[in-house]
């Protein structure tokens, strides 16, 4: 009779898979923990102790290295037929087994290192790559979400060459995935090892990508353990799910309500206000012929009303925000394509290092977060920024750092009135916030203005003060820093330098 073998950590849905497999003649071969569940069920079933005449060892770190399991998985019915013979080894044809959730282990900052390497899975791993590996005869399974299938296939005898070879490869990624978190464990703090591997889980697949002619989708992180939540509208697109990463990034900066409104992938708009509202009308102000069509973000959950008065003023690919009260959810189904979002889990996840693709490789490099620590700050000139104005540069600054270079940013009262982004010279950059701000009418009060790297030439500072900038903060570090503090002094400008630059490429 053919032979089953079950070792798994996640039981969803193991019951009904065994009994297909027995109505269809298996006999049921499990470990300890598996064999309990299923004897509950009234399951018959063979322990593997049972099976290889040997018991568990070592407190149970050694139940299934044996050479009676391995022998009778990774023997081929012809070619090893007069050894397997000789050994009196009965031939096990599916493999089911996922492994300890390692992941999950270490995820919690109070286990011991201990307790993580015992939550290390040797003999489950050994089993998925014996089995993988020999899957011209032997059907692996590593995920429940795959039951249905195998039950289906099982009840039609459609378990063909081509799906053992299918669930064979998604065994050895399963494997490189769980062996890349222990090395990610093990790594401690060194970012940059000998051979960096990077795990991932698909998410969804895109209609396409930047463009209709490329193909595309979404992996997360395996470290995060969710994304976001799609609650209404049609399909996200790649572009989309790019700017909802800057926006949410955007907002997370603050802790009061904050509203993000980007457009490919830099903001064109963002403020902080009284309500999730009041920030987004502050927002949008900035900006809102580019806010057509954007992406919005907040930092606070959004109410039905609030909702309604967005989609009612203007054209949204994305709404998004931790959370949608009452029945916000509702309210978007007046315009049946916007896509609500719930992000309530999304920035927790992000991940450590930031990954960019070249040609031949990737690059790799720590994210570029904000830092509360405003020790290395100086005021370079002889002037003091005003209350109103540190406050707004604060604010600026950590604008600034989500702007692709060259970024300037414009703002007033914790809100953008002008950006400048993406130019190849910093100059074109303030030209550009000083025009949207003054296309807006929103020049008619003194404001400040970030720079996320250093000024070349005073130039770029004789064009802000002719706009209305009367406090800067940059990082500094030009070779003509003497000459841009002159500048600030001649334009009665007070100077802030960070000693830190926020290129975005």
């Amino acid at each position: 009779m053919p032979t089953a073998l079950f070792s798994v950590t996640d039981k969803t849905g193991l019951v009904p898979l065994v009994r297909v497999l027995q109505s269809r003649g298996f006999d049921i071969l499990s470990t300890g923990g598996t064999a309990a569940l299923l004897k509950a069920e009234s399951v018959q079933v063979t322990q593997i102790a049972e099976f290889t005449e040997s018991p568990e060892m070592l407190g149970g770190r050694v139940k299934t290295l044996h050479p009676r399991v391995f022998g009778s998985i990774l023997g081929r019915p012809d070619e090893d037929q007069k050894e397997l013979a000789r050994h009196n080894l009965e031939l096990i044809s599916v493999v089911v087994v996922n492994l300890y959730e390692f992941d999950k282990t270490v995820a919690n900052a109070t286990v011991s290192e201990v307790e993580a390497t015992e939550s290390i899975d040797i003999g489950g791993v050994a089993l998925v790559r014996a089995a993988a590996k020999n899957s011209e005869h032997v059907l692996v399974v590593v995920d429940p979400s795959d039951y249905d299938e195998v039950q289906s296939r099982v009840c039609n005898d459609r378990v063909d060459r081509e799906f053992r070879r299918r669930m064979a490869a998604k065994a050895f990624r399963h494997t490189a995935a769980y062996d890349a978190g222990i090395a990610k464990y093990l790594s401690g703090d060194d970012p940059y090892p000998e051979k960096l591997t990077l795990s991932y889980t698909l998410e969804s697949t895109l209609r396409y990508g930047e463009n209709p002619h490329q193909s595309a989708a979404y992996y997360r992180n395996v470290a995060s353990q969710a994304a976001f939540s799609q609650l209404h509208g049609k399909e996200l697109s790649y572009n989309n799910i790019a700017d909802v990463d800057t926006a949410s990034m955007c907002v997370h900066e603050f802790e009061n309500p904050c509203c993000a409104i980007v457009k490919h992938a830099n903001p064109c708009g963002l403020a902080v206000g009284n309500s999730a509202f009041d920030a987004y009308e502050r927002a949008f102000q900035c900006d809102p012929t580019s806010a057509f069509g954007g992406v919005i973000a907040f930092n606070v959950p959004l109410r039905s009303e609030e909702v309604s008065a967005i989609l009612q003023r203007q054209f949204v690919e994305v709404l998004a925000a931790p959370g949608f009260e009452d029945d916000a959810a509702n309210a978007a189904r007046i315009k049946k394509n916007v896509r609500l979002l719930d992000i309530a889990s999304y920035i927790q996840g992000s991940a450590a290092l930031g990954v960019r693709t070249t040609s031949s490789g990737v690059l790799v490099q720590g994210q570029d977060q904000s830092s509360e620590d405003t020790s290395n700050w100086e005021v370079a000139t002889p002037r003091e920024p005003t209350e109103r104005e540190w406050r707004d540069l604060v604010f600026a600054w950590r604008v600034v750092q989500h702007v692709k270079s060259n970024a300037i940013v414009f703002a007033r009262d914790v809100a953008t009135i002008g950006i400048g982004a993406g130019q190849m010279n910093r100059l074109l950059s303030v030209r550009i916030a000083a025009l949207r701000m003054q296309e807006e009418g929103l020049n008619k009060d003194p404001s400040v203005m970030a720079s996320d790297a250093f000024f070349p030439f005073r130039d770029s500072i004789d064009v802000a003060a002719e706009a209305g900038i009367t406090a800067v903060i940059q990082p500094g570090g030009s070779i003509r820093d003497g000459e841009i503090l002159e500048a600030c002094v001649d334009r009665e400008i007070a100077m802030v330098t960070t000693g830190e630059r926020h290129f975005k490429h």
